[in-house]
């Protein structure tokens, strides 16, 4: 499959991987599992999504934020990889979304996520999950999303 075309299919534009801002490194190859690291709802270098889910921001805003933080993962993968192409399929996604008191919508928030790795890769994108409501998360951001893929052979 030609992930890059199904981008361009889905109007998508992989940006620049975000550069670490702390001491790790954005993804870690071991065999053929690539892990990569928290990413941030952030597009050109601008944090677009602050604050807590059931507070300052809704549902629909969560998911996007999700979705973006998807992307911000992909284009990580991309760096390393060179080509989206080697990815064989998702294995997990790690959800982390910033929740005021009473909010209980997590797996819905990552679902922006979950449904977008699903188009871009069909059944190769589906994947295992975890969803969580976090007190705080950093810069004040709404999600936080880890990711877990499984590379193809070169």
């Amino acid at each position: 499959m030609n992930y890059q075309q199904k981008l361009i299919e889905l109007g998508i534009e992989l940006p620049a991987p975000a550069a670490p801002a702390g001491a790790y490194v954005p993804v870690v190859q071991t065999g053929s599992l690539l892990f990569v690291s928290g990413q941030l709802p952030t597009q050109q270098g601008q944090l677009l999504y602050t604050g807590k889910l059931g507070r300052d921001l809704d549902l629909p805003a969560g998911q996007q934020a999700a979705r973006l933080c998807a992307i911000n993962a992909l284009a990580a993968l991309h760096a390393h990889l060179g080509s989206l192409d080697r990815i064989a399929r998702i294995v997990r996604l790690e959800v982390f979304v910033n929740s005021a008191p009473g909010f209980t919508g997590q797996a819905q928030v990552a679902n922006g996520a979950s449904n977008f790795l699903h188009d871009l890769f069909g059944p190769a994108g589906r994947h295992t999950r975890l969803a969580l409501g976090a007190a705080e998360l950093p810069l004040n951001a709404a999600v936080e999303l880890a990711l877990l893929a499984e590379s193809a052979a070169p």
